[in-house]
């Protein structure tokens, strides 16, 4: 029998009849839940105010009051980095949108999968120049990956759907999606979360082209200096145990970038440290003499290859791994372009490799491992460990790896000096471990940061690297760690100075410090204890291991450890600008 077009209206009706009628800002809610998600970070305001009355009436949602919506961002970006799942943020309109900018900016240029929700003043008074009105989708439109104005109640499930998949899927990103306080009001026919969504103009490639990998394999098994570069890519597919597998397969040299350390193990030989303008001596030679480079979840920008014309001045074949095919040859023309996830593409080539039975030239490699032992030699990293005088901030690093080496634990950083000491002297086994900015810089995330984490992963040690410039950019959320219960330790290597600004005025400005020196810090023992917290101060060197110590003991309290370092120490090796990556300052004797 044929159902006419009337029939179908009808039945259409009366399904419409049967939903429930909810408003704009509970359907919103509702699809949170859909997607499971644990916390929202946040900060309530006049145009938000009917999404925080439906999360109010809900108890499966637990929403984080932060003290700055620019903290809400961050924080849902390091949660979003310690677990793989999607952060959420929640700010309201005008000044709240402005406020977030900086944290949508961190995670997209480190590919941070987030949904961060706006409010909106009602769509009638948009360009209108409201009260706390701003053009939030123009505004973000250059630093995420989608946005969404919402104009119709009845499209939140769906626009809701697509900002989680294209959040997470394919090279991931932040997604706004802006909610006026009228839509967030109106009540409309609710008919659930859709379980599939299909778009036409977005459809990542997944699986890598297998002529092209072949290709790939038959560079690398022939190389005679082959090289293995690695970076966020490969945490953000989940690969770490691939890229492990066809490492020690093959017993190539492997290197993480800033934001791929603990995707191949730092204590394992075969890895030659981070390379870059912070990176080991062996890691940049390695990465300029190879004669077959894979690049792996890594974009070749300025901090990994220095100079694009020094870099080329060296013939090598370049394999490039990549999701996002925009990143491939964007700085550096490669030879076998694979467009695909990392972790489908490494299975696929640790199949053909173990297929085909070919194995590296042994001879070839054992010439370049000599090379590479003979470059480690030189103990880059290496500092005056005699001189006990004063806390050198590598010691304070050392000491803090050597008493968790083998324990749960997090770390997350500024943005300074103490951001590549920690890189440096830290040795990450571990993905997703090491939670820091890297593309943009931000400093102020890392105490925002190791509260989203601590609250993903409460049974986990997390410490904050910081320094007295950076945490004073977010310090005021020591405040929702108190309200919020999550005891994290903030270790603040503190020189007095705005300490890589220094550094960068000493070498290349002649030592003019213009505005680089802290002259009216605040007494961050007093500071912490005010915000409810335990503060130590250690200026001695033998009081390092002591205190660092007594704060893991206090498990359930958060702790500022105050450590004043030498205000005149570096950061070596280093790469100037406009400098190759294997012209490398090695210490003070190269200035």
């Amino acid at each position: 029998m044929e159902i006419n077009s009337a029939e179908l209206q009808k039945a259409a009706a009366a399904s419409n009849d049967n939903a429930p009628d909810l408003m704009g800002a509970d359907i919103l809610i509702k699809t949170l839940q859909a997607e499971q998600v644990e916390y929202i970070w946040g900060y309530p305001g006049g145009a938000a105010l009917y999404i925080y009355d439906a999360i109010y009436r809900q108890d499966t949602i637990q929403h984080i009051l932060v003290r700055h919506e620019q903290a809400a961002v961050h924080a849902a970006d390091g949660y979003a980095r310690a677990t793989g799942k999607v952060g959420v943020a929640l700010v309201t309109s005008g000044p709240g949108v402005t406020n977030a900018v900086t944290g949508i900016a961190t995670a997209y240029m480190d590919s941070i999968p987030l949904v961060v929700i706006t409010g909106q003043v009602p769509t009638t008074a948009i360009g209108l120049d409201a009260f706390q009105e701003c053009d939030t989708v123009g505004i973000t439109r250059p630093i995420v990956k989608h946005n969404f104005l919402v104009k119709d109640a009845r499209d939140i499930p769906k626009i809701m759907k697509k900002a989680f998949h294209i959040a997470r899927s394919g090279r991931p990103g932040p997604v706004v999606v802006d909610l006026p306080k009228d839509v967030s009001f109106k009540k409309v026919p609710y008919h659930g979360y859709p379980e599939h969504i299909e778009m036409r103009s977005y459809n990542p490639v997944r699986k890598g082209h297998g002529g092209q990998i072949r290709k790939a394999l038959q560079l690398l098994l022939n190389a005679k200096r082959p090289y293995i570069y690695t970076g966020g890519g490969v945490l953000m597919s989940e690969a770490s145990a691939e890229l492990r597998t066809l490492v020690d397969m093959l017993g190539y040299p492997v290197t993480n970038t800033l934001m791929g350390l603990g995707a191949y193990p730092a204590t394992d030989r075969k890895f030659l440290g981070m390379l870059g303008m912070h990176g080991t001596f062996e890691a940049n030679n390695a990465m300029q003499n190879c004669d077959v480079l894979l690049a792996v979840g890594a974009r070749f920008d300025d901090r990994v290859i220095g100079n694009p014309k020094h870099f080329a001045q060296n013939e090598r074949k370049i394999i490039h791994i990549d999701i996002d095919p925009s990143s491939i040859s964007k700085r550096v023309k490669v030879d076998v372009p694979i467009v695909g996830d990392v972790k489908d593409v490494l299975t696929e080539m640790i199949g053909m490799i173990r297929e085909s039975g070919t194995k590296p030239d042994v001879t070839a490699l054992a010439d370049w491992w000599k090379a590479i032992e003979a470059w480690r030699a030189r103990d880059c990293l290496a500092y005056d460990r005699a001189n006990t005088s004063v806390i050198k901030p590598q010691y304070v690093i050392e000491t803090l790896w050597n008493m968790t080496r083998n324990d749960d634990v997090y770390v997350t950083s500024d943005v300074g000096q103490h951001q590549m000491w920690a890189a440096q002297y830290f040795k990450f086994n571990d993905p997703r471990r090491w939670i820091n900015s890297g593309g943009l810089g931000t400093m102020g995330v890392g105490i925002p940061y190791a509260m989203g984490i601590k609250l993903a992963k409460p049974q986990s040690e997390v410490f904050c690297v910081t320094g007295e410039g950076s945490v004073q950019m977010c310090i005021q959320e020591l405040s929702t760690c108190l309200q919020y219960n999550t005891p994290i330790k903030v270790l603040a290597l503190n020189n007095r100075y705005l300490g890589m600004v220094r550094q960068w005025q000493e070498i290349e400005y002649s030592g003019r410090y213009s505005h680089s020196y802290m002259d009216a810090l605040p007494n961050f023992v007093k500071l912490a204890e005010a915000y409810g917290h335990v503060g130590i101060l250690i200026e001695r060197h033998e009081d390092v291991e002591p205190a660092l110590r007594e704060a893991r003991k206090l498990k359930d309290r958060t702790v500022f450890l105050d450590f004043r370092t030498d205000p005149t120490e570096n950061v070596f090796p280093m790469v100037q600008a406009g400098k190759g990556i294997t012209e490398m300052l090695l210490g003070s004797e190269d200035l």
